[in-house]
Order: C-alpha cells, then structure tokens, then sequence
C-alpha cells in the first residue's frame, strides 16, 4: 500500500510595505509643514526637485522585499492596483510641481493683477522700515523706478531728499527676510544733473517677492519722472514738469505748474490743477481730470467713467470708439460706455463716435457730429449761432438753438419724422423720407442734419424748456 502524497501548501505572497512608507514620510513632511519647522513654499520647492527620491525609495523596498522572498521561499508581492495608483500620482504630481517651480508665479501675479492677497501662499511676510536723507543736486531732476510698491513724491521746503521706505517681503524664516532686506534696499544714484531713485526689489532676485512704498520728499521746483510696473503712484506740488508710467496701479497728480504727462497700462487715473498741458495715453480705468490750464491731449482706451471738468484750452480725445475735439471746456463732460453729455463746451467741436446717447448742453461755435446706435441733443448756446452739421443713424435728433437765432437749414430723415418750432422751415414727406429747408432771419449760420431711422426736432430754447418743467 502507498503512502499518501504530501500536501503542498502554497507559499504566502507578503505585503508590500512600499506604499506605507512612502505615506508614512509623505505624512511626515505635512507635519513639519503644519506645525511650522518648514514653510509651504520650502517643501513644495523641495518636493519639485527631490520627488524622484520617494520613487527610489519605493524601488529600493521593493528590492529588498524580493529578495527576502527568495530567501524564505515565498512569492514577492508586486505593486498592485493601490500601489501602481500611487506611483502614477507621485510621477504626475512630481513632473507638475517640477514645471511649476521654474514659473515666475510673483511676475505671473503682477501681470494678472491678483495684488498681494496671494502672497502668504509662498512663505511668510515681514515688514521693514527705513529712511533715506541727503544733499539733492542744485538743478537735478528725479527720476523713480520701482518693480512693486507706491510710489508718492511730495514737496518740502528743505534742499535734501528723504525717502520713507516701507517695505513687506516674503521668506521662509525671519533670518532670510533679514538677508533678502539688506539686498533690497533702496538705492540714491546721481549722473550729471539726474537724480534717480531704485526702488531695488528685485535685488534678491526675482523669485523673492518684494513690495516697496516709497514716500519722497524733494524741494518743488524739481522735475519729476516716474516709472513703475505694480503700485500706485501719487505726484503733488510741482513747479515742473512731471512725467509718470504705471503698468499696474492708480495714478494722482496735482498742484502741478508745468507740463504733465502720464502713461498707464492698467489703472485709474485722478489729475487736478494742472497749469500747463496735459497728456494721457494707455489702457485707464476711471479717469477724473479737472482743473487743466493747458491744452488735453488723451488718447488709447477708457474702460471705466471719464470725467472731465475745467479744461481751459483745447481737448483731443481719440480711442477706438470716439474721436472728440473741441476748444475749451468751461463746464464738465462725463463719458460712460454707452453715454457722453457735456455742458457749457466752446467749439469748434469735432465728435465722431458710435453706441452712444449723447447730450450737448450750452454749445457754442461751430458743432460737426457723426454718431451711430444712440440719440443726440444738442443745445446751443451764446449767439451768434455757429454752423452745425450732424449726422446720426438708429437714433433720434433733437437740435435745440436760442428763439432769436438766425441760420439757414438743411435736414433729412428716412423712415422718420421732423418737426419744427420755426415757421419758416417748411417740412416734407414723401415715400418714407422727409425733408426741412428754410432760412431764419438773415441765415448767416447753416444748419445741415441727416438721420436714417430716426426723427429730427428743430426746437427753440424756451421751448424745450417749458415742456421739461411741465413733464416735471
């Protein structure tokens, strides 16, 4: 009789402790990072650049768990689904955070304005203090650059330049903030008769981030330019001239004696008792101008309201919607997307512009106005009445002059109406097109309107007025 066959138990396969541990020191380095001992920008910049090393650790475990394996007779575990999971979002995670790394995030941040709420993710803030005093050059000029901060230069009676520096920075420890302010401290430089101001927060490099406020006193009759990319800039008390480029930030000038010019990419613009020239270029948010002795000159793009009040010799407004000139403004215009009104405005006045409900009240001289989408008024002012030419579709017209106004008319619609207060204009219809002609006293001034689909209304003041107060 035969013995029976041994029974063959299959070897166990052991678990992997791979994933474990590369949890366990995963776990760990939160840890530090929760209670402090490193900052989230120290790891997250070592995890992009050692990540690598949880994969080799892996490598190693599962190295010597194999040949444990064989040394015991049983089968090495391999990665399993868990596992292979893991390895793919440390792999993915690693190659994402090692990209992310060599970005500019605080450049990235000034380009998509995101302000300085975002920066206690990198580290954290410590604030420094300073102050810079010396000897400014007889018959120097200033000249600011600065990266990031506000920039305010205001005028004192003593002949030397001080700078308050009030600065924020971003470190890992309270040392290296220390290191990073010795290395970004405002610097006073003179060649030949210009003085100029640096900021200097990209001393440390640009991967530190470094906000600097400069408050500048100097004597006032000491031209100033400045020029910064992230902060606001304010210039009061010149007796020169001032000159101010900003790419991310509000800009305020005023009490100004000389010509001003200022350049802004992104941001609101506040300027007030100008004595000369005024000129405005970019891409401005809101922008208030009041009180301007010189000529306005303003061009690029206005997203926000304009308001201008006080200008007292010519206006060039040209953006890709409006084109708008005229000589003197003793009143206020406001401008808003789809809304311009104006009152008490010298001509000549030039205005081509479309989308707009525009409201001209107290005009004198000569008007010439082309608009599309909107309605237009327009009240004349002082006689003598100056030649008004106004041509507009999609909207209605209404020119409003003084009842003892002398001109000659001109006006024609389609797929409208025109009335008339003046006895002497006689009006048509015909085929869905009418006509006005007829003159006014002597005619000197000639009144030419055109309209597509819309009506003309040829009032006189009194009027306009009288039926105003009885709506009321």
């Amino acid at each position: 009789m035969s013995s029976p066959a041994p029974v063959i138990t299959p070897s166990r396969r052991r678990r992997s402790f791979a994933g474990p541990l590369v949890l366990i020191i995963v776990g760990i380095v939160f840890l530090l990072g929760n209670m402090h001992v490193l900052t989230w920008h120290a790891l997250g910049l070592w995890f992009a650049r050692y990540w690598p090393v949880l994969i080799i650790i892996w490598g190693v475990v599962k190295l010597v768990e194999y040949y444990q394996a064989q040394r015991e007779g049983t089968r090495p575990s391999g990665i399993g689904v868990g596992g292979f999971f893991l390895l793919m979002f440390l792999i993915c995670a690693g190659l994402i955070a090692s990209q992310a790394a060599r970005v500019n995030w605080h450049a990235l941040g000034d380009e998509m304005d995101m302000g300085d709420s975002m920066w206690p993710m990198f580290g954290d803030s410590y604030s420094f203090n300073d102050q810079l005093q010396q000897t400014f050059p007889a018959g120097a000029s200033l000249r600011v650059v600065s990266n990031r901060g506000g920039v305010t230069v205001n005028s004192w009676d003593q002949k030397d330049i001080q700078i308050v520096v009030h600065k924020r920075l971003v470190a890992d420890n309270e040392q290296q903030s220390k290191q990073i302010d010795s290395q970004t401290r405002p610097t006073i430089s003179t060649a030949g008769a210009l003085v100029t101001v640096n900021a200097n927060t990209t001393g440390a490099g640009d991967q530190h981030a470094v906000s600097t406020d400069l408050i500048i006193s100097v004597p006032r009759h000491v031209a100033v330019d400045a020029a910064t990319q992230h902060g606001d800039v304010s210039v009061q008390g010149r007796d020169a001239e001032v000159k101010v480029s900003n790419s991310h930030g509000d800009v305020n000038v005023g009490d100004i004696t000389g010509n001003s010019s200022v350049v802004i990419r992104h941001g609101s613009l506040t300027a007030a008792h100008i004595r000369g020239n005024l000129s405005v270029d970019g891409r401005l948010d809101d922008t208030n101008i009041s009180d301007v002795n010189g000529e306005l000159v303003m061009t690029g793009d206005y997203f926000g309201d304009l308001s201008l009040a006080g200008i007292k010799k010519s206006v060039r407004f040209k953006s890709s919607r409006t084109d708008l000139e005229f000589s003197r403004l003793d009143g206020d215009l406001s401008m808003e997307s789809g809304d311009l009104q104006a009152k008490s405005l010298a001509g000549p006045l030039r205005l081509v512009t479309k989308s707009k409900d525009i409201h001209l009240d107290n005009v004198s001289g000569d008007i010439k106005l082309q608009d599309s989408n909107g309605s237009v008024e327009v009240h004349a002012g002082k006689l003598p009445l100056g030649s008004i030419q106004i041509d507009n579709s999609k909207g209605d017209i209404q020119v409003v002059v003084p009842t003892d106004a002398t001109f000659s008319l001109n006006a024609r619609t389609r797929d409208g109406d025109i009335s008339s207060d003046f006895d002497q204009i006689k009006v048509s219809s015909d085929h869905g097109q009418s006509t006005a002609s007829g003159s006014v006293g002597s005619g000197a001034s000639h009144v030419e309107i055109n309209n597509q689909y819309g009506s003309i209304e040829i009032r006189k003041s009194g009027t306009t007025e009288a039926a105003n107060k009885a709506q009321e």
